[in-house]
């Protein structure tokens, strides 16, 4: 896959080949969902086949641009976190690396 779709109008259904050969529709995508972000995140063949069940309207995000976006989107929550970490006074007096490793290991957990 090379783009990442949304749809704006329309429904497009999402179909998955069974071992049998049969195809099985698995979703049905309506505005404001999305699909091909998978092939694209790990630059893989498309899980499953989209046909339009109807006249529909979609919008495409080519894996460059896509790429990009996700990339850039990293790059700020890791320095998000990493002037968060800085504040900690327990965690002041680590390597930089030390703190950037950390940044990888940590996950939210609401309580």
């Amino acid at each position: 896959g090379d783009c990442l779709y949304v749809v704006d109008q329309g429904q497009m259904n999402c179909f998955i080949r069974q071992s049998d050969g049969c195809e099985r529709k698995v979703k049905e995508c309506t505005a404001g969902d999305a699909f091909g972000e998978l092939a694209l995140l790990y630059n893989c063949p498309r899980a499953a086949s989209v046909e339009a069940a109807e006249r529909s309207v979609l919008w495409a995000l080519d894996r460059e641009s896509f790429n990009n976006i996700v990339k850039k989107a990293a790059v700020a929550h890791r320095e998000q976190l990493e002037e968060f970490l800085q504040r900690v006074p327990l965690l002041q007096t680590m390597e930089v690396y030390e703190r950037s490793s950390l940044c990888d290991a940590l996950h939210p957990v609401t309580f």
